[in-house]
């Protein structure tokens, strides 16, 4: 695909999406601290750019992102086998490349294959794909469904690409980046933590001036790059369940007033997952968001997507309880026009 192709690619699908009239139910029940508060726009977030339209962390999913108009871009990071950053959302290659056909050598005793069991010259070899299950079955079944290559690609090359985008168009696109298992890569003996710290200043990132945040779902990551490698931007403690089994981290306690409390101790902000703080039967707020607004907490929660709900009218009317509610941000698969109104 040539870049003029991809570009004027780009261009039909931001004009189609923003031309798009919405049916959606502006009818919603929310929990207010205060009815007469003053409501504003919370930050949109590109979860894994615009992967909604595009496979998850490609370039060209990062440049429709931006093209619609994102606040921030997230990325998810883990290490290549020569210590790379290299965007990708799971320490596993087989549900978003075709790397079974590449390598299919490769694979561990429990036939996964790995990202950093690869250099990052032969991770470029592979092609990104729309996530698949297990059984090769598009997990979201109208997404993304052509045969084009998209490449796996590193940190600094998409900070390089919002840069270059924000200086061509006067805009002031972010970077979301996430440290994906850090405890993982230490059993596997590289330190994701200090590497990505390093690479944070090499890229003039580490600056309260830099439009980023960092997030990360283990406590002691964000507390090493606070505490221990000086990293001075802010800092986001995303909320899993426990069941997940994200790290050694106990959620349920995160979600209390003293759980709360020591995370603002060396974060910023919260990201939950958006059942922790939004009732999808009665579309209505959890006290979460009042309690960790007590702490001084940004609340980013994740992910709103517009093809996931049975009813046609939830996306929207989520939306609009989360920001009239005073969310400070949150991540979506596809980036809406209502999301563009005050």
């Amino acid at each position: 695909m040539s870049k003029f192709t991809f570009f004027a690619l780009v261009a039909a699908v931001v004009i189609t999406l923003n031309g798009c009239q919405s049916s959606l139910s502006d009818n919603v029940d929310i929990k207010l601290k205060d009815a007469n508060q003053t409501h504003h726009k919370p930050i949109i977030i590109a979860h894994r750019g615009a992967s909604g339209y595009l496979p998850e962390h490609s370039k060209e999913a990062a440049v429709l992102a931006f093209m619609q108009g994102a606040d921030f871009i997230e990325q998810d990071l883990v290490l290549s086998k020569d210590n790379h950053l290299v965007v990708l959302h799971d320490i596993h290659l087989e549900t978003v490349t075709n790397v079974e056909s590449v390598y299919p050598t490769r694979a561990r005793a429990d036939k996964r294959y790995y990202a950093i069991d690869f250099t990052l010259l032969e991770l470029r070899q592979l092609s990104l794909h729309e996530r698949q299950t297990d059984t090769q079955e598009l997990v979201f079944p109208n997404r993304y469904k052509g045969q084009a290559h998209f490449s796996i690609t590193t940190f600094a090359e998409q900070v390089e690409l919002i840069r270059e985008l924000n200086r061509q168009f006067s805009k002031d696109t972010g970077w979301y980046p996430e440290i994906k298992s850090p405890q993982w890569h230490t059993i596997e003996g590289k330190n994701i933590v200090k590497l990505f710290a390093e690479e944070l200043n090499r890229l003039s990132l580490n600056t309260a001036k830099a439009k980023i945040y960092v997030q990360s779902f283990e406590p002691n990551s964000l507390q090493r790059l606070k505490h221990v490698f000086k990293v001075n931007v802010p800092l986001i403690q995303l909320i899993a369940d426990n069941s997940w089994g994200e790290s050694d981290a106990d959620y349920l306690r995160m979600l209390t007033q003293n759980g709360l409390k020591e995370v603002a101790t060396y974060a910023q902000g919260i990201g939950p997952w958006l059942p922790q703080i939004y009732d999808y039967e009665k579309n209505k707020i959890s006290d979460l968001l009042l309690r960790a607004k007590e702490h001084g907490l940004l609340v980013h929660p994740y992910t709103h997507r517009e093809d996931a709900q049975e009813l046609p009218d939830a996306p929207k009317a989520m939306y609009e309880a989360l920001k009239k509610a005073g969310v400070d941000g949150l991540f979506t698969d596809q980036i809406m026009p209502y999301m563009h109104t005050q």
